[in-house]
């Protein structure tokens, strides 16, 4: 049955019991004695907190609508006491017939609001829903239907920011099981989540009526690794949902309860005993600017007359969300009213374009919706009251307060300390291992080509399986500096690699260790932690020795290029010096010119490999023939020792040397069987399927390579590391290395555990202890191997500058005595040079001292006389 049937029984209903209908509730009547310019129908509930603030607000708006325009209008309040939605419907046909009203305010919830809508809709009727939410296909199926309070949508937001504040990730959302949740606020919610890297794990859907399966529910909820709790209840079913948690110790430490605004709008109205269940909880409230003179007038009478009318109450008479929202509704109603004398789908039309500055900030209509709310206040009980902690805005994030000056910050941090439940001041992680302590099912791989990182041996006559490989030894690693103690036990899986990271989301397996390529298909099914090796795929190919036209330059390779021009020239240089220095004293060294130019050459290079001394008649020539010897000697020795080395040495080259010659050449190629390898190579490098063999150990691919069945082996970085340290003399890299994932952990998506698992690998790489497996790993393939030639480095004028600048400075300042020598003196010796410019030096100094002498006696004499004119 829709529940337009069930609306027509209910009229059914009525016209049968009309002489008897006064039992569903009274009619108050609210006005003035002056000219009514159009009645106002109202159904509220006033034995809850919600209909009372909403009954008061309602009376004190017409009234207060008559003091400022002078203008009067009837509001006809339907009082139903009553969880039977029918009342509502009887209720508005009462006010549309009897009262003749032109528009109605519709309760408080959205089953009765929806009986309403339907009635007022067959009677042409606007109808304004107050409920704390209406799904959208509502306003579409009936078109005199207006949702006067914000929508949930930006609600949600803030309940996602503050989730992702604290990084949890894992939600569980507790609701009452009504339509328009599931509809309505739930997708926007999951939404909003997805956002933020968080996702709901659990929901719990309950009656809203009194469920006597509350506590079994909870003791299931308890049992989960949850602790993260979103509330959207009405009060009186959230106040029985925190009894009892308080019973069960689900407020204490770990746990985290956020409520929505339906909940913390009436938190103010809650007794001490009710309040102090809820320590420690999180709330977002609906924003209005207190601050605004009309509110705060309003504030002060609400008090008064809220006081006077439920006396029975304690201290708690402020106005909530839902009298501002009531107040404001009737507003809009007389606004409307005012500027229009009929009803129908004129008032309609009015109401919808009606926009003024209410209580709640400036209240208009987009799309049959008041316009939603941007701002909330998020509150944290403690003790028996609660805490203002701050403010949430849309698109702007949190902040302490609301002006111009406010500093907003995306996380909630920034707002000051929160009291959690159980009294901690630290943040709680937001889940907990199960209380049933039971350990993780974790998978591993057996068919890993690399038994080095996964190695499973399955024992025939004991019946156990034994793991262990580098990847097991990280993993271990991994979970002691977890701070929390994590039961697992690890299970061998023989199937593929894709097959493997399924059994994550089939929940087959908690999760899954080995060497397990992070690839972005395997996303679709769960998550990763951060990889631990490194990242790329690199080509394997013979090696060869170099070829001997590559090797008859090989006597080059002991210097650079720049060291051998810089040794020609340095020894062109000094031959030159002594050459010029000598040519006057040995014939051999006259002659033509291109005589003397061989002689030069000649002199320049015999000078490395003999000592002239003797032959020699300069002392400034033999200077600068000593020092060059010197520097000759180094030179050649180092020589000597490099050209040794790379003589001694084989060099090996690729027999492939890259991606596109293996194409041309439709060579075939090798991979590890199940890995995702094979899918790159096809798409990626564009080989094609028949040219692709899959492998399942190192001694294969040893074997196809020498063989020559394949012409190179494409393997990801950890393992080419491992291959070329056993097989390091016949087997090379060549060309690039492709960018792909590197090797990781398996989680299920949205697992609380894998930012731990994060924060712990992390903690294995700072330690050292990833470099120290890995080292530990390799050096234990590692072969004996001579090094390749291109390991050996040439040497450079950097390693001898110091010796060339000692023979460069030696033969010049020798040219430079020479030079000056023989302007000055001729063909004297350098003895007679020298004590020449000693005579010389003595002559000046000499001269220098009489001027001296002079200019003392001079200036006596020159004081004296002064002394004695004076006198």
């Amino acid at each position: 049955m829709d529940m337009f049937s069930f609306t027509f029984l209910a009229f059914v209903f009525l016209l049968a019991q009309e002489a008897t209908a006064d039992h569903v509730g009274r009619t108050a009547t609210v006005g003035t004695e002056h000219h009514v310019r159009g009645s106002i129908g109202a159904i509220v509930d006033d034995s809850n907190r919600a209909g009372k603030e909403q009954k008061v607000a309602m009376e004190m708006a017409i009234k207060d609508f008559y003091d400022r325009t002078n203008q009067s209008f009837d509001l006809h309040m339907k009082i139903c006491r009553g969880e039977q939605p029918y009342q509502e419907a009887l209720a508005a046909w009462d006010l549309i017939n009897k009262q003749e009203v032109q528009a109605i305010i519709s309760p408080g919830t959205w089953e009765g609001a929806s009986l309403v809508a339907e009635i007022g809709n067959q009677a042409k009727i606007p109808v304004l829903s107050i409920a704390d939410s209406t799904p959208l296909w509502a306003l579409k199926r009936w078109p005199f239907l207006l949702q006067a309070s914000p929508n949930q949508n930006a609600q949600m937001k803030a309940i996602a920011a503050i989730v992702q504040s604290w990084e949890w990730h894992q939600i569980t959302v507790i609701y009452e099981d009504i339509d328009s949740f599931r509809s309505g606020v739930m997708p926007h919610l999951s939404e909003a989540l997805q956002e933020v890297g968080a996702e709901i794990s659990n929901l719990l859907a309950l009656s809203p009526f009194s469920s006597p399966s509350l506590s079994k529910e909870l003791e299931r909820l308890k049992g989960e690794q949850c602790r993260v709790f979103v509330v959207h209840l009405s009060l009186p079913l959230a106040v029985q949902l925190f009894e009892r948690a308080k019973e069960m110790n689900m407020m204490e430490i770990d746990y985290v309860w956020i409520t929505t605004d339906p909940l913390t709008s009436l938190v103010h109205s809650l007794n001490a005993s009710t309040i102090s269940s809820m320590r420690g909880t999180l709330g977002i409230k609906s924003y209005f600017p207190q601050e605004n003179p009309n509110f705060q007038d309003f504030y002060n009478r609400f008090r008064r007359k809220y006081s006077l009318e439920n006396p029975e109450e304690e201290d708690n008479h402020e106005p909530g969300t839902f009298a501002v929202q009531a107040y404001d509704a009737v507003w809009t109603v007389c606004l409307a009213m005012r500027e229009s004398s009929k009803g129908g789908k004129q008032l309609l039309d009015k109401m919808m374009l009606s926009e003024f500055n209410g209580l709640s900030g400036k209240a208009r209509f987009l799309d049959r919706r008041v316009a939603p709310a941007h701002r909330f206040q998020v509150i944290n009980v403690i003790g028996k009251s609660y805490n203002e902690l701050g403010f949430w805005s849309d698109r702007l994030g949190f902040s302490v307060t609301i002006d111009e000056k406010s500093q907003y910050n995306p996380s909630m941090r920034g707002l000051g300390q929160v009291f959690w439940p159980g009294g901690p001041l630290i943040t709680p992680r937001g889940w907990t291992p199960p209380t049933d302590a039971k350990p993780l099912i974790i998978g591993v791989p057996t068919k890993s080509s690399f038994k080095k990182y996964v190695n499973v041996i399955l024992g025939n006559s004991t019946n156990t399986t034994h793991f262990d490989g580098f990847a097991i030894d990280l993993f271990k690693a991994t979970v002691e500096r977890l701070p929390f103690y994590l039961p697992y036990n690890f299970t061998s899986y023989n199937g593929t690699y894709d097959n493997i990271v399924k059994q994550v989301h089939l929940k087959k397996f908690d999760a899954v260790i080995g060497d397990i390529a992070i690839v972005s298909k395997r996303y679709q099914h769960a998550e990763f932690t951060i990889p631990y090796t490194e990242s790329g795929l690199v080509m394997i190919v013979p090696a060869r020795p170099q070829s001997s036209s590559d090797r008859a330059w090989l006597f080059m390779k002991p210097f650079t290029k720049a060291m051998w021009v810089l040794i020609g020239a340095i020894t062109v240089y000094n031959g030159f010096v002594i050459w010029l220095i000598e040519r006057k004293h040995c014939p051999e060294f006259k002659g033509s010119g291109l005589n003397q130019m061989g002689t030069l050459l000649s002199l320049a290079f015999t000078t490395l490999f003999s000592l002239h001394g003797g032959k020699l008649h300069s002392n400034l020539s033999r200077m600068a023939m000593l020092v060059w010897l010197f520097v000759a000697l180094v030179l050649t020795q180092t020589f000597t020792a490099n050209l040794t080395t790379i003589l001694t040495l084989q060099r090996l080259e690729p027999t492939v040397s890259d991606v596109e010659s293996l194409r041309k050449g439709n060579a075939v190629v090798g991979n590890c069987r199940g890995s995702f390898v094979a899918s790159y190579l096809e798409e990626a490098l564009e080989i094609h399927p028949r040219n692709i063999k899959n492998y399942d150990s190192p001694a294969e691919y040893v074997q196809a390579l020498r063989s020559q069945e394949i012409a190179a082996a494409f393997l990801e970085v950890p393992y080419a590391k491992l291959f070329l340290a056993k097989y390091c003399k016949e087997f090379t890299t060549a060309g690039p290395t492709f960018k792909v994932g590197g090797f990781g952990y398996v989680f299920p998506k949205g697992s609380p555990l894998l930012p731990e698992v994060n924060k712990a690998l992390l903690k294995v790489f700072e330690s050292g202890e990833l470099l120290d497996l890995e080292t530990s790993m390799i050096t234990s393939q590692r072969c004996v191997d001579m090094e390749m030639i291109d390991d050996i480095s040439s040497l450079s004028p950097s390693s001898f500058w110091v010796l060339f600048l000692l023979t460069a400075g030696t033969s010049t300042a020798a040219l430079v005595v020479y030079v000056v020598a023989h302007k000055l003196f001729g063909h004297r010796t350098i003895w007679t040079l020298v004590l020449a410019v000693m005579r010389h030096w003595w002559h000046l100094r000499k001269s220098f001292s009489r001027r001296v002498s002079i200019t003392e006696r001079s200036g006596n004499f020159s004081n004296t006389y002064n002394s004695r004119t004076q006198v």
